[in-house]
């Protein structure tokens, strides 16, 4: 079994992978753990610390070799709002539901939950359902993996 010996940044340039893993937001913050990629190899991740991989970046492996990391397409609600302050509130209401999200200049980004989408649409905000990378940073204080306690800028 290959063994994953650091985390490369997006756009490492270290050339063609061997193989692809395409993990989900949650996934893409591990410290230890087996990974199968898209073509069979498994892959052992064993690194001293929590780190979060990221997109088009890679795994090296023992080998010298990489496996390319893809973010998976998930299922979101893009929040939008009347103003900037608007998505200010909405955040804050977000945030204070210990709701991971991904803040943008003119959205807000959080996976599909219909109770929050019903409190969103009663604060006046617009809610549409979109499928796509989900890219919420993971809180300051938290050294674990993805427990819904983030709530910063991307």
């Amino acid at each position: 079994m290959l063994r994953a010996i650091s985390h490369l940044p997006a756009h490492h340039g270290r050339g063609a992978p061997l193989d692809t893993i395409t993990l989900a937001h949650d996934e893409r913050r591990l410290r230890r753990k087996l990974l199968t990629c898209a073509g069979g190899t498994e892959v052992m991740v064993d690194f001293p610390s929590t780190v979060t991989l990221d997109h088009d970046g890679a795994l090296e492996l023992d080998n010298g070799r990489v496996i390319a990391i893809v973010a998976a397409p998930e299922l979101l609600y893009a929040i939008h709002a009347s103003s900037t302050a608007h998505l200010v509130r909405l955040a804050w209401h977000i945030g204070n539901r210990h709701t991971s999200a991904q803040l943008e200049e003119g959205r807000i980004l959080i996976k599909r939950d219909h109770v929050l989408k019903t409190m969103l649409e009663g604060l006046g905000a617009a809610v549409a359902d979109v499928t796509e990378p989900f890219f919420a940073e993971h809180g300051a204080y938290h050294s674990h993996g993805d427990t819904g306690h983030a709530l910063l800028a991307r």
